[in-house]
């Protein structure tokens, strides 16, 4: 076979260049998917609000990225801040300029990770809002998606795809090709869902959620026709997200988006379906807010190994993803009372965790031949690596968010006063409601009194 010319070899970086462009800009419709999602399952007389926030936390985190988080994140093989322990390296933050000072836009790796990594955090900041629907005050959210644009998210990605310890558990402990997260299940999924939690249990529960005795109240969503248009835009974003970051994390060549695009959809799939055959087992009918999530769980879980697991296997995560997140939901609120109007703690969180587990569980190097960079010549992922992973995000990432967000509350109240929430965020924080011409419940729609 004869060798390929170097004119071939630039014709094909040109190539991986401009399909990952097309895949990145498709990442922005899981944001909007997911503004949809929180708003729908909150109360008809906050969703101005909920879509306002969503635009707010998205703008301040690409703001806030730009000027400082891609900083921290860095990407592989570049400046790196490093730390020697008993002989080894471990690069634990990234060193670029701030303001990507001195970047050359022209489809390097560098400058395709910085695009990517702007849309990824944008898409982690709108993930706590469904958490904090119906009482988190639009400026606290700001102040608080600047703490995770600029500190958390950076600091994980960093670790996961700039080249940094949890990668380099590979060649300097001998696990593997180290912790791998193809598409964000860890950096995107598990940092906006732990942070979602976070801000659950700072906020506390919306007011007539919990009776006296601790039981909780449903409190339906205002719009399951949003929650089901929201599902059907992630899936076009996750494509897009899954892709380019198999292709750029993963070493991944372009003909690999196929099993890419194959894996996404059928964890969201299988996830989707088992949602809905539980609820229906359990309550005689399916739930569509809780199918909604066990959809968004199944994509969560499925962003970590799409580019290094069979078709079958991503069927076998998605319906133990499906499972997950229904019982995560009950578990959450009833045991832990933690109020979670969008399920984001229970779908990102929760599917976040369990998509780096399963990487480590069902990946296998022989599944995608084509991704050599990433599996180190054809190592299979290593369980502990990714076991590593998930510890790192819960025992260091979760308290960090919550300490950071626990100190924001103490300077700058993130609740919405009572006479606020009562009143509707539509009307007390923006002054006009989203659907003026209609009826909107107001608490007695619950049937009780608060």
């Amino acid at each position: 076979m004869a060798p390929i010319s170097p004119v071939s070899l630039a014709a094909l970086s040109e190539t991986i260049s401009v399909l990952c462009v097309i895949l990145i800009l498709l990442v922005p419709f899981a944001g909007v998917g997911l503004s949809l999602i929180s708003t729908g399952l909150g109360r008809s007389r906050s969703a101005a609000h909920s879509m306002l926030a969503s635009l707010c936390a998205f703008s301040v985190a690409a703001v806030v990225y730009f000027a400082w988080g891609f900083a921290w994140q860095g990407f592989p093989s570049g400046p790196a801040h490093v730390l020697t322990v008993a002989g080894n390296q471990w690069s634990w933050a990234g060193a670029s300029p701030l303001f990507l000072r001195g970047f050359e836009f022209d489809g390097s790796m560098a400058s395709l990770a910085a695009l990517f990594g702007m849309f990824a955090v944008g898409l982690a900041a709108l993930i706590p809002l469904g958490a904090g629907a119906d009482r988190w005050r639009l400026g606290a959210i700001c102040a608080s998606t600047a703490l995770l644009a600029g500190v958390t998210f950076p600091l994980f990605a960093h670790w996961a795809w700039g080249g940094g310890w949890l990668t380099q558990l590979g060649v300097n402990c001998g696990l593997g090709p180290g912790f791998l997260d193809a598409g964000g299940s860890g950096a995107v999924q598990a940092v906006g869902g732990l942070t979602a939690l976070s801000i659950a249990w700072i906020l506390g529960p919306r007011r007539g959620k919990y009776l006296p005795d601790g039981l909780p109240v449903a409190i339906p969503g205002h719009n399951a026709v949003l929650v089901m248009l929201g599902c059907a835009l992630s899936l076009v974003g996750w494509l897009g997200l899954n892709s380019a970051g198999a292709m750029l994390f993963a070493g991944a060549l372009p003909a690999r988006v196929v099993l890419v695009a194959v894996n996404t959809t059928l964890s969201a799939a299988s996830a989707a379906l088992a949602a809905a055959a539980i609820t229906h087992t359990r309550f005689n009918k399916p739930d569509a807010s809780l199918t909604a999530n066990g959809w968004i769980g199944g994509l969560a879980a499925s962003s970590a190994a799409c580019a290094f697991v069979s078709p079958f296997s991503a069927v076998v995560i998605g319906i133990l993803s499906g499972g997950v997140v229904t019982f995560a939901v009950e578990w959450f609120e009833v045991h832990l009372a933690v109020d979670d109007p969008g399920g984001s703690i229970s779908a990102h969180a929760m599917g976040g965790l369990w998509g780096l587990l399963a990487l480590g569980i069902f990946g296998r190097a022989s599944v995608p031949p084509a991704v050599g960079g990433a599996l180190g010549g054809g190592a299979s992922p290593n369980w502990l690596a990714q076991l590593v992973g998930v510890a790192t995000l819960i025992g260091f990432v979760f308290p960090l968010t919550y300490g950071l967000n626990w100190l924001l509350n103490r300077f700058y109240p993130q609740r919405v006063g009572a006479e606020g929430e009562r009143q509707g965020m539509d009307l007390y924080e923006l002054g006009a409601g989203a659907y003026p011409e209609f009826i909107v419940h107001s608490d007695e729609f619950t049937q009780r009194k608060i």
